[in-house]
């Protein structure tokens, strides 16, 4: 299993600050899948719409990832476009998942209604837009992350074990693998 994990920002990208959040987003992952073999492609790019969007068609359609992380670019800045390019590539919309990561966030901060996070469906791959900081990160992979293996199941990827400690899988009984 391929995962792809693309950081989104002008600053950290042309090298201002340390990008905080492919670590964040490799640190979740490596605590919450238990699958023994994946291994993540990492991107860090500016926040412009045909760069995110070439980056989200080479990690699905080249590179075979089945789930790919954006972080950063998801607020009403002029300069936040993520959303426009995920929805560009977008083969399905799945709303669900904007939905839920905005009623997480909203236990934490009153400003997640300024969100626009997305998540769709590309080829065999899903696409889910994160926030940029890494406390948001982790906080809204938390509350989305339990339904992520069984959507990759239903478009035909592989399929991801996860630590129960950490994220419990919901997938219904009969689709549950015995180990």
């Amino acid at each position: 299993m391929i995962i792809g994990l693309v950081s989104i920002s002008d600053r950290a990208s042309a090298g201002v600050y340390k990008d905080e959040g492919i670590p964040s987003l490799k640190d979740w992952l490596k605590s919450a899948i238990a699958s023994p073999e994946w291994r993540e492609e990492l991107r860090l790019i500016a926040d412009e719409q045909p760069l995110i969007e070439a980056t989200l068609k080479e990690l699905v359609d080249e590179r075979g990832c089945s789930l790919v992380l954006t972080t950063g670019g998801t607020g009403p800045a002029p300069r936040d476009v993520t959303p426009e390019a995920t929805l560009a590539v977008a083969d399905k919309v799945m709303p669900g998942f904007g939905e839920q990561m905005r009623a997480v966030s909203l236990k934490y901060v009153p400003t997640a209604i300024l969100s626009r996070q997305v998540a769709v469906i590309r080829k065999r791959a899903l696409i889910i837009n994160l926030p940029g900081q890494p406390k948001a990160i982790r906080e809204t992979l938390d509350g989305v992350f339990a339904a992520v293996p069984y959507c990759i199941d239903l478009i035909g990827g592989p399929y991801i074990e996860t630590n129960e400690a950490v994220v419990k899988a919901f997938r219904p009984k009969s689709a549950i693998r015995k180990k």
